[in-house]
């Protein structure tokens, strides 16, 4: 049975079997050095022909970078001067009893052993796969899978229930573009692929669920816009009966549970009891709605956790001239502002004097390291206030029943009162993972203008497919 390369530290003196990538060959006369680069590391292989028992059927001269070899060998432990103390497993060495070439590799568009000749991003992303051999992004790929299920057994423990909610769905303004999916059974119809689960997990509060949390896909067609992706990853969370002090308690703990395990050794600013400030005092002291609160903004190590809270209920679209959610619209109002909220007539929203910006949420962001990671608020779950929002938004009562009537429904059979929070995980990994982008902690992401050079999409598709379907393309 085939080994981790990390294995073999506890096995000197006995045969095992590895496989791998060769990282790195070095050839001394009849003696072969080859690194060979499994998930778990690099071990130095050892290829000498008078000791291999198959020499007839393998030319030793013949193996090149990036060839998988499977090797069967001893387990030799190094002399103090051969041991790599940059290795994990740089105390031993393998004596290769045989060699057998399982595939063969054209040579790589770019390096895989030297990290620091970074190809193009165009290039890496045409060969993600090739890309993703890298040492950094193999650990960056670990971390994801780290973090990932550090949340997961928390949540676990904290008595929630794993939901899936669905992809294809109904197109609602949620503040950008949705993707949408055309139905071939109702043309001229169409599904649109989530911004996030937002409705969803309010109706699963309705439905009695209490405690969700999902890791889940969100969609949005948005323009370039810096380190950004057409598709990320979120962490939703929604709780039943619950204050906003209980689900900022709770997302403390999962903090403390993740970094914990996953960065055990850094420096963490409190994260045990995370600051909390709210957005008139962070614009007001650091002139920011995501102040970086480390000491040494340098320093990849520190890693400094903050809340704001009390946003704004409402902001102006400057871009569209008019008023819209600071959040979305199912945000609860602050109990205190609610009678400004009254005085609001419909369509307010529509005018830039509105004055609606004295209205405050119950909505929360944490912020790490000057970046906003996650994003909640309690929930409106009375439909007569959710109605009032959207009326002073400029929503018709027409508009507001064929976007958010089955929303609104469902309020009217006892909804209880929640809130919650989403994660932006792909931030949250790069920031730990000391990226700047998000890009090198996904597997297998977009360009910056939302293309895929792997797979060469978007693409045309077959005119046949578009018939189907009742489309035209102008």
């Amino acid at each position: 049975m085939k080994l981790s390369n990390i294995e073999v530290i506890n096995k000197v003196g006995e045969e095992v079997v590895l496989a791998g990538w060769v990282h790195s060959i070095r050839k001394m006369g009849k003696i072969v050095f080859v690194d060979l680069r499994d998930r778990s590391g690099i071990v130095q292989v050892v290829l000498v022909e008078s000791e291999l028992e198959n020499k007839k059927e393998i030319e030793l001269s013949s193996i090149k970078p990036e060839y998988v070899l499977e090797i069967k060998g001893i387990v030799q432990k190094r002399g103090d001067k051969q041991i790599n103390k940059d290795l994990p497993t740089g105390t031993v060495e393998i004596l290769a009893k045989s060699v057998k070439i399982l595939a063969e590799s054209e040579t790589p568009p770019f390096e895989i052993d030297n990290e620091e000749r970074q190809a193009n991003e165009e290039l890496r992303l045409k060969y993600r796969y090739l890309d993703l051999r890298h040492e950094r992004m193999q650990k960056n790929i670990r971390l994801r899978h780290e973090i990932i299920r550090a949340i997961r057994e928390f949540f676990y423990q904290e008595d929630f229930l794993e939901i899936e909610t669905p992809f294809l769905s109904k197109s609602t303004p949620e503040g950008a573009r949705d993707f949408l999916v055309p139905s071939r059974n109702y043309p001229g119809k169409f599904y649109a692929l989530p911004q996030s689960p937002q409705q969803y997990k309010q109706m699963l509060m309705i439905a009695g669920m209490e405690k969700y949390f999902q890791i889940v896909r969100c969609f949005r067609d948005e323009d370039q816009r810096g380190d950004r992706q057409a598709e990320f990853t979120q962490l939703d969370v929604e709780m039943s009966f619950v204050e906003q002090a209980d689900i900022l308690n709770l997302i403390e703990k999962l903090i403390v549970e993740v970094m914990n395990k996953v960065k055990p050794d850094v420096e963490t600013h409190n994260y045990a009891s995370i600051p909390r400030i709210t957005h008139a005092e962070a614009m007001k002291k650091y002139q920011s709605d995501k102040p970086d609160l480390r000491k040494d903004k340098n320093d990849p190590n520190e890693f400094a956790f903050v809340w704001i809270t009390d946003f704004p209920m409402f902001e102006y679209k400057e871009g569209d001239k008019r008023w819209g959610a600071a959040h979305h619209p199912f945000t609860a109002i602050n109990p205190e502002d609610l009678p400004l909220l009254e005085k609001q007539q419909p369509k307010a929203g529509l005018s830039a004097a509105a004055g609606l910006d004295k209205i405050r949420a119950l909505q929360y962001d944490l912020v790490l390291n000057g970046s906003e990671i996650a994003g909640g608020s309690i929930r409106t779950s009375d439909p007569k206030i959710l109605h009032k929002v959207f009326e002073v938004l400029g929503h018709s009562d027409k508009e507001i029943k064929a976007k958010f009537g089955h929303l609104l429904e469902s309020f009217k059979y006892g909804a209880p009162p929640h809130g919650g929070v989403a994660f932006g995980l792909d931030r949250f990994i790069a920031i730990l993972a000391g990226e700047t982008s998000i890009r090198e902690v996904m597997a297998f992401p977009k360009t910056s203008d939302n293309r895929d050079p792997l797979m060469d999409a978007p693409s045309e598709v077959e005119k046949e497919q578009l018939k189907e379907l009742g489309i035209k393309i102008k």
